[in-house]
């Protein structure tokens, strides 16, 4: 079963093989930095093997988001990898996607869908300290700041989402 969501500028896609080519452009910028530095050529396609494992495991992971007009501008979406302590809700964004809140707008896309199709609790993202854009979108998504952390041996700060809005 494929699965994908709808915005009003994106399309969230899982992910495919060819979205390989621009992982591995974004590797090598200073925005990497905050997924753990550049890595390896092999590491990025396991990266991008680890996401697509993640789907078939999980039936969710790191949406690809595309424009409408169908550039690849990022990904946005639900991880639960091993070591992390919760359903986290992750995003990067390419260089051709900043400065245009398509992070944002993904980002809310990916949680209402955890939240409808996977029932899941209010999540968690796991930000650099250091990551002032990504601090600053998850404030804008309502997130608040809940505690300092480590993900892997390395400091974070944790910002828990707000619970989905249900009927009544």
């Amino acid at each position: 079963m494929t699965l994908g969501l709808s915005t009003a500028r994106l399309t969230l896609r899982q992910p495919r093989e060819d979205d390989f080519a621009a992982m591995l452009a974004f590797n090598e910028t200073p925005r990497a930095v905050f997924l753990g530095g550049t890595v390896p050529r092999q590491q990025v396609w396991r990266n991008h093997l680890a996401n697509i494992g993640h789907w078939a495991l999980r039936g969710y992971g790191f949406w690809s988001v595309d424009t409408h007009e169908g550039e690849f501008v990022g990904r946005v979406g639900v991880i639960y990898h091993d070591g992390w302590p919760e359903p986290e809700l992750a995003w990067h964004v390419f260089a051709n996607g900043e400065g245009k809140s398509y992070a944002a707008e993904a980002a809310l896309a990916a949680r209402e869908d955890a939240y409808s199709r996977l029932n899941m609790a209010p999540m968690v993202s796991l930000i650099d300290a250091a990551n002032a854009r990504s601090l600053a979108l998850a404030q804008r998504l309502g997130a608040v700041f809940e505690r300092e952390d480590a993900l892997l041996g390395h400091p974070c700060h944790v910002y828990r989402h707000p619970a989905p809005r249900r009927p009544q």
